[in-house]
């Protein structure tokens, strides 16, 4: 069988080429899969050396001095000192290092200068018998002259080295050129110095600064001085090389250092320490101060700060005492004022029940008897009678609210069916609505909705809702909805009348306040209905909120918690209804979702828990 030629294998494996790609794709897929593998366990690797390692409890630190950074005016106070008096300590201490270390080396300079130009004197006037290049006694006269200048520094410790620019010198071996190591001569000729030693060979005096090892003694600073030798008759120039040792003057620099260190981090704990100290000083007033105001916010007005001295702390003191003494006087007597307005309120509508009963008798037997009297006059008995109803609901409203006022209201609940309670509101008021000329429309779950109320006055906020939203519908359906989910359950009012305009979310639920000031009730309303139905809300722990657009009517929704004395947290239905139409910003506001910013332009007003708490709201 012959062999296939390269067509045959070509056309016998066409699938290899999708074979091999699966596989490289297979492979790439295996490469990418196990590089996954090995991140996530560098990853879980440092994640454990982090939290296992020193480092475990920075995390914590850091949060620890941003609290305190931002809680604490003595801290912020001190650590900006710290840093502050640790930045002009480094800059003095570096700035004094600078100009010791100057001086040290100026001063090792001239007299090195000093010695230096000595001994090329000396060298000059020893090589004055040398009278003719290659002289024997140059061989001589060199090594000697080394000895002499190495001897006659007192130290021992300084190097001098002998160099020719010619081969003059090279018959003697570098021990007798340099003394007392000849070590010296290495780091001459090194190429370390071959600046210096260009220098030098100009017929310049030239210094070098170098880090050396000529002795065998280890490493050391040194100062190599070069200078050229008056030897004409020598044939080549000869060069002077002196190396001065920097250790005294690095001993000098490291005591200054470390002196400067020692000094700076004492002044920067000292200045520290004071002013933590006198920050405490300061500071210490300002929190009493603070714990003073809270204690007094909190209703012990009789507290007080203790003046100490006459300084500005003392005089601080003493105003802030003068302060609270003044509050107290106005508190007190704001609240004798408001203590007795809610006596007269009450005394007023307890003794107006006497007369009022005397009248209604003799109204009610007028009323009786009007059929006996000409048309003008059993009219008159007929406005006497609702007048008298009035009159009796409004002493009835003035008697709960001045109960609210007193904290004498008590909420009686129970386990309360509120589909009931819903519907005999509605249908109590079912005829004022066809008197108006509106509908009432109930829409309530199938399911018992229990809550624990006081159904009494849910009821009572239910009738004063509905009946308002009847007075300002216009003649359009009133719809009332109930809904609940596990926490809370909520009732909602919804008319389509004139609605409420920006700015009068504040005062719907004040005392006595209508929208229209020119309207007369057509319900006979004391206009305390909603004042009491926010008292209610509140008594029970709920919120009653009002949502309102002009042209688009109004919608009141009451909150309640299923269990007594749970918080409230959500609503099962929306404040804003869902036919409301958007409105332009006012002011910068828009509504979005369920609430308003600011400058409300569809007035809406929560009266929760929360809310209201300085003034008494109503529409």
């Amino acid at each position: 069988m012959s062999e296939p030629s390269h067509s045959d294998v070509i056309t016998d494996g066409a699938t290899a080429p999708h074979r091999l790609r699966r596989l490289v794709d297979a492979r790439r897929l295996r490469r990418l899969v196990d590089a996954r593998r090995l991140r996530r366990l560098v990853d879980a690797v440092q994640v454990r050396a982090l939290s296992s390692g020193p480092l475990r409890h920075l995390p914590r630190a850091w949060a620890r001095g941003r609290r305190s950074w931002r809680r604490s005016l003595q801290a912020r106070i001190v650590s900006i000192t710290l840093v502050l008096s640790a930045l002009v300590v480094v800059v003095f201490g570096f700035v004094v290092a600078s100009r010791i270390t100057d001086g040290l080396l100026e001063a090792k300079v001239r007299s090195a200068n000093k010695t230096v130009g000595q001994g090329a004197t000396y060298a000059a006037s020893q090589l004055r018998g040398v009278t003719q290049p290659g002289d024997p006694a140059l061989l001589a006269t060199v090594p000697a002259m080394v000895v002499a200048l190495g001897n006659a520094e007192q130290s021992g410790q300084v190097q001098v080295v002998m160099r020719a620019s010619d081969a003059s010198l090279a018959s003697l071996p570098t021990q007798l050129l340099a003394w007392p190591k000849a070590g010296a001569y290495e780091v001459v000729s090194s190429g370390r110095l071959a600046a210096l030693r260009k220098e030098v060979s100009r017929g310049k005096v030239a210094r070098q600064y170098l880090t050396a090892n000529p002795d065998g003694r280890g490493e050391r600073r040194y100062l190599v001085f070069g200078t050229p030798v008056n030897s004409s008759g020598a044939g080549g120039q000869l060069e002077l090389y002196y190396l001065f040792p920097l250790d005294n003057e690095v001993a000098t620099v490291d005591l200054v250092r470390t002196t400067l260190i020692a000094t700076g981090v004492a002044l920067v704990g000292l200045l520290a320490m004071v002013a933590a100290l006198v920050t405490q000083l300061v500071v210490r007033p300002v929190r009493i101060a603070a714990r003073t105001a809270q204690r007094l916010s909190a209703g012990l007005l009789d507290q007080r700060m203790e003046v100490r001295g006459e300084d500005d702390l003392a005089r601080l003191a003493a105003s802030f005492n003068q302060m609270a003494a003044n509050l107290q006087r106005q508190i007190v007597r704001l609240e004798e004022m408001s203590r007795l307005q809610r006596r007269f309120t009450s005394d007023v509508s307890h003794e107006l029940r006497t007369p009022l009963t005397t009248v209604r008798m003799a109204a009610d037997l007028i009323f009786a008897s009007r059929e006996d009297f000409d048309p003008a006059v059993a009219r008159s008995a007929e406005l006497l009678q609702a007048e008298l109803d009035r009159f009796e609901g409004l002493l009835t409203d003035l008697l709960e609210i001045s109960r609210f006022d007193a904290g004498f209201a008590l909420l009686d609940a129970e386990a309360t069916d509120l589909v009931p309670v819903v519907l005999r509101a509605a249908d109590g008021l079912a005829s004022v609505g066809e008197r108006a000329g509106c509908a009432v429309e109930v829409d309530v779950p199938d399911a018992p909705v229990i809550a624990e109320i006081d159904p009494r006055r849910i009821e009572r906020v239910l009738r004063n809702l509905i009946g308002n939203a009847i007075e300002h519908s216009e003649g359009k359906p009133v719809c009332v909805t109930l809904a609940a989910d596990d926490s809370a359950v909520a009732v909602t009012v919804r008319d389509r009348g004139v609605g409420l305009r920006p700015g009068e979310e504040k005062l719907v639920f004040n005392r006595f306040w209508r929208a229209d000031p020119s309207r007369a009730r057509q319900t006979g309303g004391s206009g305390l209905g909603l004042s009491i139905s926010l008292e209610d809300a509140r008594l029970h722990g709920g919120w009653l909120e009002s949502w309102g657009a002009p042209g688009q009517g109004a919608q009141f929704r009451l909150t309640l918690p299923v269990r007594a004395g749970d918080r409230l947290v959500s609503a099962p239905l929306p404040l804003i209804p869902d036919d409301a139409l958007p409105l332009p910003s006012l002011g910068g506001a828009q509504v979005t979702g369920a609430r308003a910013t600011s400058g409300t332009p569809a007035a809406m007003v929560t009266a929760g828990p929360d809310a209201f708490a300085d003034e008494e709201p109503g529409r």
